[in-house]
């Protein structure tokens, strides 16, 4: 079976606009931001927009979070009844403090029998729905546990499982150690996804052909160069690299995730460009002027803002004098 490429659940970065986008370039699975077992229960509308998708989007699986068991199985169950995903992805992995220091997230590496009681009750709460789960390497250097971990997870029935390469105490900064990655993937039985640092269709291949990984997860690299999938699909393929996107196609793109995400605001424009400002900063990452662009990006209110943006960078005068615009 081919590698998949995996577009990594994100907080606040992979709402529907933006995994679609992604699937568009080349995605084989995605799944949504998390949602807490609480949020599901009481089907708010915040809960609700983070679980909507289109069809097009599957297979999709809802991520959830949380460390009590039996709330999180009646989530399971809720939430399979509320939008019937693919499959359903346990969160070990967020070393955000906010959702650690519930008890969540990264928290339950530190505390294996709870982590057995949560992915074996949504287990058997989801069937015949498919668990998934994304771990890190442990809680700290002292502490690398993950393959312990996985081996519980396999026995409680988890049927995939991701491996992000970093403790939950390195944060996002540091290298992810693939070599834990690896030892993963030879302990177990089920899919390991491998995650961390994908920045490129070179470390890619390279990284599958090292670890045994069945496919890759891609997170941070996306927000900025979401083509990175589709260079890793045509790399795998034994196809030739795809040019770099030009200026005008990069911004092209970046205004049809701007129209897409105003009209799923069902055209509230102020507040979807609110919520784009992060997106169009990541953007912007690389590009010539990148400072300059990301303090207007900042504080745009309008598509027609970016439009003038994306003009005013790509003019003549923008490639000698970067500052000029």
């Amino acid at each position: 079976m081919k590698p998949q490429l995996f577009l990594a659940p994100m907080a606040g970065v992979t709402n529907t606009v933006f995994r679609r986008l992604c699937k568009g370039l080349g995605a084989d699975v995605l799944t949504t931001e998390f949602v807490s077992a609480e949020g599901i229960l009481h089907r708010n509308e915040r809960t609700r927009r983070y679980l909507e998708f289109h069809a097009e989007e599957r297979p999709i699986g809802v991520q959830l979070f949380g460390a009590n068991p039996r709330a999180l199985a009646e989530a399971a169950r809720a939430v399979i009844d509320w939008v019937a995903p693919d499959f359903l992805d346990l969160n070990f992995g967020c070393p955000v403090n906010k959702v650690v220091c519930k008890n969540g997230g990264s928290s339950l590496l530190r505390d294996c029998g709870l982590l057995a009681g949560v992915a074996g009750a949504v287990v058997k709460a989801a069937a015949p729905v498919a668990v998934t789960a994304k771990i890190r390497i442990g809680w700290d250097a002292r502490s690398i546990n993950a393959v312990e971990v996985a081996h519980i997870l396999e026995a409680e029935g988890i049927s995939r499982l991701a491996v992000h390469g970093r403790t939950k105490e390195q944060g996002y900064s540091g290298t992810a150690d693939w070599s834990v990655i690896a030892k993963v993937a030879d302990a177990i039985s089920i899919p390991v996804i491998g995650n961390g640092d994908i920045s490129d269709a070179q470390t890619a291949l390279r990284r599958l052909g090292e670890t045994g990984v069945a496919g890759l997860m891609i997170g941070r690299a996306a927000m900025n160069h979401p083509w990175l999938f589709t260079e890793i699909r045509n790399a795998l393929a034994g196809s030739p690299s795809p040019a770099v996107p030009t200026p005008r196609e990069q911004w092209d793109f970046i205004l049809r995730h701007c129209s897409k995400e105003i009209a799923w605001w069902g055209g509230r424009e102020l507040l979807a460009m609110k919520a784009m400002r992060a997106r169009l900063m990541a953007y912007t990452r690389g590009m010539p002027g990148g400072p300059r662009l990301r303090e207007k990006l900042q504080k745009v209110e309008s598509l027609d803002q970016v439009r003038e943006i994306a003009s005013a960078a790509q003019a003549p005068s923008a490639a000698t004098d970067p500052a000029s615009f």
